[in-house]
């Protein structure tokens, strides 16, 4: 699977220079205000992945079942907020680089039974940092208003998940210390948004999109339990809303 996302990221990142340097190539001359910062704030909403597999084992030599939990199981809805750059090559082609913040509260979460009693599970917060680099392209909607498309490929840095594990009919408690380990991780996404042009260089922007955020390295502290494979997959899929302002010159 990490072999085929990175093959993946070599033909997007090919696919995205080709572009640009089409685009390039097509019209020499720049507009008068080329660059732009903007600034984004959003929510995170998680649509697919698992933060823990199910499995059967032992802990403290008592059977254990682990049932599976999502991303949107235990995170929910979190913070995206975004800022970043952009060069125009000519009036509808942008290429940007744009870092990305993520922020999830964990809830307390059923994590299965062990023995005959329920187990439960207290991750710690999920928060990535990724830088993203891609091409925007422009289309007229009115004289005030453009729609855009976007392609971004990047690389992620996730802090390391602790997960405590509890169990009150049985009177265990059990912290799992880096379920995850940090991680840098492969980031994909693609988004379509609408740029409405408040002053000749401010706007304001809306935009939703997909983003992929690659697996995070999973510390075996579990090993010899036959509970070793919950954290094996841990890529996410995420639809980001967000909203922000933008500054050209």
């Amino acid at each position: 699977m990490k072999r085929n996302g990175t093959i993946a990221a070599a033909v997007l990142t090919v696919a995205l220079f080709a572009t640009a340097g089409s685009s390039a190539q097509a019209q020499s001359a720049n507009p008068d205000k080329p660059w732009s910062v903007d600034f984004g704030l959003g929510w995170d909403n998680s649509i697919s992945g698992n933060i823990n597999s199910g499995a059967i084992g032992t802990l403290n030599g008592v059977t254990t079942v682990i049932t599976k939990n999502s991303y949107e199981d235990v995170y929910g809805t979190g913070l995206h907020l975004r800022f970043g750059g952009g060069y125009l090559l000519n009036s509808n082609t942008e290429v940007r680089a744009t870092f990305a913040f993520q922020s999830l509260d964990a809830d307390l979460t059923p994590m299965g039974q062990i023995g005959s009693s329920n187990l439960y599970g207290q991750y710690s917060d999920y928060q990535s940092l990724s830088l993203d680099f891609g091409v925007r392209q422009y289309g007229d909607i009115n004289p005030k208003v453009r729609g855009y498309g976007e392609a971004l490929i990047g690389f992620g840095f996730v802090d390391k998940t602790d997960v405590t594990l509890a169990a009150p009919g049985a009177n265990l408690t059990q912290k799992a210390n880096d379920f995850y380990d940090q991680t840098a991780a492969l980031s994909l996404g693609v988004n379509v948004g609408v740029l409405v042009q408040a002053h000749d260089t401010v706007g304001f922007f809306g935009q939703i999109g997909f983003r992929r955020m690659g697996g995070m390295d999973e510390i075996d502290n579990l090993q010899g339990t036959g509970l070793e494979t919950i954290n094996d997959n841990s890529s996410r899929w995420t639809l980001p809303f967000i909203v922000g302002i933008r500054a050209r010159f």
